[in-house]
């Protein structure tokens, strides 16, 4: 459901540059769905769950990688059965269509064999 975010890339975005009006977010969120823009419009989080502390790894692994070769990184929390990521473009106070694209990403990492419950 991501209408092609996945297969595009994180753009270098100019300090200065509008952030996404929260209206705006909500519905590009819409294509992503299991992230939640927040209450003020300047992050989108997701969690995901697992079964063990190794898949929980193995995807912050994998996210970690997606983040260098995008040059866009998300915050990450994970523990035992757990990962918390969450996106926001630092340079612009708020949400760009890169945190969309990444989080777009990022779910289809968490896709393959080892999907999240």
């Amino acid at each position: 459901m991501t209408d092609g975010l996945a297969d595009r890339a994180c753009v270098p975005c100019r300090r200065g540059a509008p952030p996404l009006a929260r209206d705006e977010a909500e519905r590009l969120a819409a294509r992503v769905p299991a992230w939640t823009v927040s209450p003020d419009g300047t992050r989108l989080s997701r969690r995901l769950t697992f079964g063990t502390f190794a898949e929980a790894l193995d995807l912050v692994v994998r996210v970690s990688a997606l983040a260098e070769a995008e040059n866009h990184h998300p915050d990450i929390a994970f523990g035992w059965g757990y990962a918390e990521m969450s996106l926001t473009t630092h340079a612009i106070g708020g949400l760009h269509l890169n945190d969309l694209v990444m989080a777009a990403k990022i779910d289809r990492l968490a896709r393959p064999e080892r999907a999240p419950r």
